[in-house]
């Protein structure tokens, strides 16, 4: 298959998810964006519920992202909380309420529908290509790989649980499921 035509149709599917989402934030008086930063701060760890990270994440401008979190913040689905140690530093966290609205719109029902209704997709054969595809994709451009700490190199299984390698902090069996900007897969 030629990359054109790969392209074309993520292109395709990712137009046709924005516009299931953006119905869905509709609803709401929520924008895609507003959508996809409360969905990365369900996903992401301590190190990563930053604005500067969800600014990394989304690949957006500072602006854009600080009015869209202003925004959560007004309607009630996020709260905000200084770093113990640091004060400069603000800590991110979904609501309840923010939760539950990701939980609604995840995953996107036209795409359940879609590779339920699809013969060809079986398997975890679709997920490992696209990760591969995706992985590679972040290596070529140079971008952060925000990915589980599960796939990464500097986490470290201990007999009483798991360590982050380049923090020395202790993680928690959640944590290491969870999405972070310091990622790197292990080569």
């Amino acid at each position: 298959m030629r990359a054109q035509d790969v392209q074309d149709i993520l292109e395709r599917l990712c137009n046709l998810l924005r516009m299931e989402m953006r119905q869905f934030g509709l609803k709401f008086g929520l924008q895609p964006v507003q959508i996809e930063a409360l969905t990365y701060l369900t996903q992401c760890n301590r190190y990563s519920d930053t604005p500067q990270a969800v600014t990394e994440y989304l690949g957006l401008t500072k602006g854009t992202v600080s009015q869209s979190l202003k925004l959560l913040d007004q309607k009630g689905l996020l709260r905000k909380r200084q770093d113990k140690k640091d004060k400069r530093i603000v800590h991110l966290a979904p609501t309840a309420k923010g939760r539950k609205l990701i939980e609604q719109s995840i995953p996107a029902k036209g795409l359940e529908a879609a590779l339920k209704m699809s013969h060809s997709l079986k398997g975890s054969g679709l997920e490992e290509g696209l990760r591969s595809t995706l992985h590679a994709m972040q290596r070529h451009n140079n971008r952060k790989t925000f990915a589980a700490c599960h796939t990464c190199r500097f986490n470290q299984k201990l007999s009483e649980g798991f360590l982050c390698g380049l923090t020395n902090e202790p993680l928690s069996k959640q944590e290491i499921h969870m999405i972070c900007r310091e990622h790197e897969y292990a080569v």
